[in-house]
């Protein structure tokens, strides 16, 4: 027996591997067309541009290689959207955040965004698992007149497969600079007795998803009361200073998708998710 806990103490101090991922993508106008002017990827970081000629813009899809994030894995995505030019952005599949033995998972992803630019930040869900813990934030640095649609949706366990989350941690930080002023800031965070909390009405009120959604734009206004009929008694949005912002809240993941395509449609007059989002 002391022989097997030495071993065992030895292979506790081997540190493990972890999941790294650089990608970069710039874009430029070429007249009424958007093309592709710069492609970086590095570890397990895959970026790949499907044509989907019903799209009005190009659309990338970003995919991680490592089926997953833990503690300690590292993602960076850096998008450039030049001016004039317009790029949606979604992710292959759900990120999944998988039980971490020590550290926080850390996703960056940084967006910037010219004179009459347009980026619609789309990726899939983000699935936490129990005992995962991610810190994650969204940098965008937008022209006066760009625009930007900002999706980011979280759901705990999967509850198909009765999965609960008892423990776990989020850190989730968006800043959002137009014309070089910061015009919205939100950090949403907790961690800990993850049941307990969400159980509270104030929180989430026992359910299992929820998603936050950004549109910074000059005409917000006109899409204020139709999306507020999409959502109905699942979330609240306001509109403000050319930013509408909304949270859902769903019992579980089905239920968010079936709210946040229609209410990300809504955002984006009537064009669909990208293809990747389907079921």
């Amino acid at each position: 027996m002391p022989v097997l806990q030495d071993l065992a103490s030895e292979f506790e101090l081997i540190p493990l591997q972890r999941a790294q991922g650089c990608g970069r993508i710039s874009v430029r106008a070429d007249g009424p067309v958007t093309r592709l002017s710069r492609l970086y990827q590095e570890g397990c970081a895959k970026i790949r541009l499907p044509r989907d000629h019903s799209a009005s813009t190009l659309e990338a899809v970003l995919i991680n290689s490592a089926g997953g994030v833990t503690g300690g894995d590292r993602m960076s995505w850096r998008v450039d959207v030049e001016a004039g030019a317009a790029l949606t952005l979604s992710t292959q599949a759900c990120e999944k955040v998988y039980r971490a033995r020590d550290g926080r998972a850390a996703i960056g992803v940084t967006l910037k965004a010219g004179a009459g630019a347009r980026i619609d930040w789309l990726p899939q869900e983000t699935i936490l698992f129990d005992g995962g813990a991610l810190g994650r934030w969204l940098t965008a640095d937008l022209a006066a007149d760009a625009r930007l649609l900002a999706v980011e949706a979280v759901i705990l366990g999967r509850t198909a497969m009765r999965e609960t989350v008892r423990v776990g941690e989020l850190r989730d930080r968006w800043r959002i600079r137009r014309g070089g002023k910061l015009v919205f800031a939100d950090d949403l965070s907790f961690g800990g007795d993850v049941a307990a909390l969400t159980s509270l009405s104030p929180v989430l009120s026992g359910a299992a998803a929820f998603a936050s959604l950004l549109l910074v734009a000059e005409d917000v206004p006109r899409f204020l009361d139709p999306l507020r009929n999409v959502l109905g008694p699942s979330g609240g949005a306001s509109a403000f200073d050319g930013k509408l912002f909304c949270r859902i809240v769903a019992k579980d993941g089905l239920a968010l998708r079936r709210i946040l395509t229609p209410a990300i449609a809504t955002l984006r007059d009537g064009e669909p998710c990208p293809r990747v989002w389907g079921l």
